[in-house]
């Protein structure tokens, strides 16, 4: 049996370390992109490097709004990381970027993440909670964690390119 992971608010040290996991979650992602698009489009999309791009989202999201971003902890170490928001106005709470480190990953620490973040959201009056993610095989894992939790996929989507 895994042990439970502990979930807290996030902490300026954390950030290294937050984004460094990032990185390491959205590796795979940004490799199928890279192989569906081509190395022009892709590099076009990225000009700076993903790497950097998908750091400085978690770093944004937690300049702006520290108290919502959590961490999970498995003895001591920082093993994944969530970031949320809530719209009073309409009632719904989103999940955020959100990652467990690959060393980490199935110990039931993501479905640790969103039970917390969703018992979150319905203290905080929420009526619904909202996830986004890709369609696309490189996300599948994220997308069987969500429905795990009871997420439904509502509103698909796809991005359509085409060369001129």
């Amino acid at each position: 049996m895994s042990q439970k992971p502990t979930i807290r608010p996030a902490q300026a040290e954390d950030l290294p370390r937050m984004k460094e996991i990032a990185v390491q979650a959205w590796e795979p992602i940004y490799a199928d992109y890279e192989a569906r698009m081509g190395e022009e489009l892709f590099s076009l999309l990225h000009p700076d490097g993903w790497k950097d791009e998908k750091a400085s989202q978690v770093a944004d999201h937690f300049q702006g709004w520290p108290e919502w971003c959590l961490v999970a902890e498995i003895d001591g170490q920082i093993a994944g990381f969530i970031t949320f928001m809530l719209d009073t106005e309409l009632k719904i709470g989103e999940i955020g970027n959100n990652a467990v480190d690959p060393d980490y990953q199935g110990r039931g620490i993501g479905a640790a993440q969103y039970a917390y973040v969703l018992e979150l959201f319905r203290k905080q009056g929420m009526a619904y909670a909202m996830v986004g993610t890709g369609l696309d095989e490189a996300h599948a894992p994220a997308r069987a964690a969500y429905e795990k939790v009871g997420f439904e996929l509502m509103i698909p989507m796809g991005k359509y390119y085409r060369k001129l």
